[in-house]
């Protein structure tokens, strides 16, 4: 049997959630979204602790496109612990079997779609929210993830260094540009909805992050930095570099959602990401030395004199707080391991 490649990190999953897996034993999730990044990374450890700890668990995963998986993840598609529901999460029927923990995990979040068809997204947040909190009333799930997104907040004000859940900004509901955060502001009132329906949701909220699975040709700037240092540079920054982001290794975003899941608080949001703050140029030049040797990095724009950089940057005390959750991977090290997985190395 060949050896996974991302052993190392699924090890390093199952030795930070070991304590957390009896929950499912014998039982069965339901996961949407599971061809996307967080999705692949869900299944990758649940089936990684299902193997190991003999849970006897499975995972039923509601998609559109069985294939998607069979294509991205064979593994993943063919374990005999993983069953695929086809049907749109707007609209899909309810499978007949009980589920104790239910994942929504499926999202619209490109930058295209936001741009062309933002009432197809805003559609689909909602409406498909409302569907799997239903299904989840409808089948007795004790436990209830929504992964919803840092985009909840809005603008983050120049003077505020990280942002943290108690923060009342909101986005504009007037701008189509914020459809993606106004979606996921209206999922969570939905989760607050239900919460007096018999359920008891939890709440992750992402920010930024980079690993295998992720993909390297949308709108996340670290995969297009990747596939640039993968094509030999040189890694192209398109606007002037200076807004700050953080990143989360995908390995410890596994352990924060099982977490939150298992753990987390019902309708206390937890932001999911890291603390550790850098601008887009200074994560271009990360990546680029990455590489042996380093690739040139060209920067399109020269900033703006007088003008504050744009942050989006979490608070995670929240987190570290409440559940003992914190970083473990070093974003150079988390980058390392994301482009050694592209290339096999």
């Amino acid at each position: 049997m060949a050896t996974n490649p991302l052993a190392e990190d699924l090890d390093h999953i199952l030795g930070c959630t070991e304590g957390l897996w009896d929950e499912l034993r014998g039982e069965r999730v339901f996961i949407t979204g599971g061809t996307g990044f967080f999705g692949c990374w869900l299944l990758e450890s649940f089936v990684w602790a299902n193997d190991r700890l003999v849970l006897g668990a499975s995972a039923l995963v509601l998609t559109r496109n069985p294939d998607a998986l069979k294509h991205k993840a064979p593994h993943l598609a063919a374990h005999p612990a993983i069953q695929f529901h086809v049907g749109d999460v707007r609209s899909f029927e309810f499978p007949t079997r009980p589920f104790a923990h239910v994942i929504h995990a499926a999202t619209e979040s490109s930058a295209k779609l936001s741009a062309e068809e933002p009432v197809r997204m805003f559609q689909t947040i909602v409406l498909g929210t409302e569907r799997v909190l239903e299904f989840a009333r409808h089948c007795g799930a004790r436990r209830f993830l929504l992964t919803s997104s840092g985009a909840v907040y809005g603008r983050q004000p120049s003077g505020m260094t990280h942002i943290a859940e108690d923060y009342q900004g909101a986005p504009d509901p007037t701008d189509p540009r914020w459809v993606y955060g106004s979606g996921k502001r209206a999922a969570e009132t939905l989760c607050a909805l239900y919460a007096g329906r018999g359920l008891e949701p939890t709440i992750a909220r992402g920010f930024a992050f980079v690993g295998p699975h992720l993909p390297l040709d949308t709108h996340f700037a670290v995969g297009n930095f990747i596939r640039d240092a993968l094509a030999g540079g040189p890694i192209r920054v398109n606007g002037d570099g200076t807004p700050y982001r953080s990143y989360l290794y995908a390995a410890d975003l596994a352990v924060w959602l099982w977490t939150i899941l298992l753990r987390g608080q019902p309708l206390r949001p937890y932001n999911v990401g890291s603390a550790v703050d850098l601008t887009i140029e200074e994560l271009a030049q990360l990546v680029a030395h990455q590489c042996s040797p380093p690739v040139p990095v060209t920067v399109a724009q020269v900033p703006r004199a007088g003008i504050s950089a744009e942050r989006y940057v979490p608070s995670v005390a929240r987190a570290e707080t409440d559940l003992a959750l914190r970083p473990t991977i070093p974003l150079a090290e988390a980058i390392r391991r994301t482009i050694a997985w592209h290339t096999g190395g």
